[in-house]
Order: structure tokens, then C-alpha cells, then sequence
């Protein structure tokens, strides 16, 4: 029953997830936290961590991890083969029908209308994620939000590594293996 339910899902966020990976974290993190409980808000943001630093599309790694937790290797298949299915179906048709049609001032204004949502599906996901980091499970709208308990050394890893990033244009790889290290010396007991 899990295999359909992971297909199933991650189907449905293949199936909406329009603008790419990051506009697609909303999409799962309604399913695998919200809806099926599989994961908790930091799990699902470590998931997201780790599809960062591996290769390949956000919504697959994040997919093939989420699969594999839940139903080990056939689990990972499973959930990642509904993850691309939709995307698949839905890339071919559009190619097919683009180049046909593509001309049309109908098209221009649907994708036009369609770059603004995906925007806000960016925008929506980003906030999640900082508000988890910075303010733990708890926090889920800046009005509810306790400064007190702002995770302060979170606070300074981002800083630090958004200024490193930006100042120094280090490569982002590095910045993550450093932040890690970080991490570990202030999180850990």
C-alpha cells in the first residue's frame, strides 16, 4: 500500500509542479509532511539539504530519498517514477503542440501568466525553510513568530555564508562543506 501511496503523490507533484525543483518544495512539503506525516518539517528540510549537494533535479533526489526511507530501494523507484511521469507526458505534449503553435499570442500570454505563480511557489517555499531554520518546527507564519527563540548560531551560518558567497563569489560547494563543519562544532553535544 505505501509503493501506490509514494506513487501516487509524488505523481500529483509532478503532475503541478510547474517553474522547476524549487517550485515544486511547497507541492511535497504539503504531502510528505502535511498530508502523510512520513516526514517532520526539519526532516523534510535535511531532505531538501541533501538534494541540494547531489546531482540531479531537487524534486527527483528529493523523491528517490522520501521512497527510500519509506520502502527502501523499491520505495525510491516507485516514488521517483511518479515524480517523472507526469513531467515526461507533459514535456512531450507541450513540444509537440509549442512547435506547432507557438506563434500564437494565446501561448505568450499563458506562460506569461504562469511565471508570476511560480514566483510566489518560490517565494512560499524559501519562507518555510527560513522560518524552520531559524525558529525550529514550530514557526509557520512571521506573525507567529517568537524572536526569542531565533536560533542565533543558525543566524550567523547564513550570514556568514551569504556574505562568502556574495563577497568572495567562493565556490557554493565549499561554502556547504564549511557550514557543515560549522554546524558541527555548535550542534552537536
Amino acid at each position: 500500500m505505501i509503493y501506490l501511496e509514494l506513487f501516487w503523490s509524488f505523481l500529483q507533484i509532478g503532475l503541478f509542479s510547474f517553474g522547476g525543483g524549487y517550485a515544486s518544495l511547497p507541492l511535497i512539503q504539503k504531502q510528505v509532511v502535511e498530508t502523510h506525516h512520513w516526514l517532520t518539517m526539519n526532516e523534510f528540510i535535511d531532505i531538501i539539504t541533501i538534494s541540494q549537494m547531489t546531482p540531479g533535479p531537487i524534486a527527483i533526489n528529493a523523491a528517490t530519498f522520501v521512497g527510500t526511507r519509506l520502502g527502501g530501494l523499491l520505495g525510491a523507484i516507485v516514488a521517483t517514477l511518479g515524480s517523472v511521469t507526469p513531467s515526461l507526458l507533459i514535456v512531450l505534449t507541450i513540444a509537440y503542440f509549442y512547435s506547432k503553435y507557438k506563434d500564437l499570442w494565446l501561448v505568450g500570454g499563458v506562460l506569461q501568466g504562469l511565471r508570476p505563480a511560480v514566483v510566489a511557489l518560490i517565494a512560499s517555499s524559501a519562507l518555510a525553510i527560513t522560518l524552520t531554520a531559524f525558529f525550529g518546527d514550530e514557526a509557520t507564519s512571521w506573525l507567529r513568530v517568537d524572536f526569542a527563540d531565533l536560533d542565533k548560531t543558525a543566524l550567523l551560518i547564513f550570514l556568514g555564508a551569504l556574505f562568502v558567497l556574495r563577497k568572495f563569489k567562493l565556490d557554493p560547494i565549499i561554502v556547504m562543506v564549511i557550514s557543515g563543519v560549522v554546524g558541527i562544532i555548535f550542534y552537536l553535544p
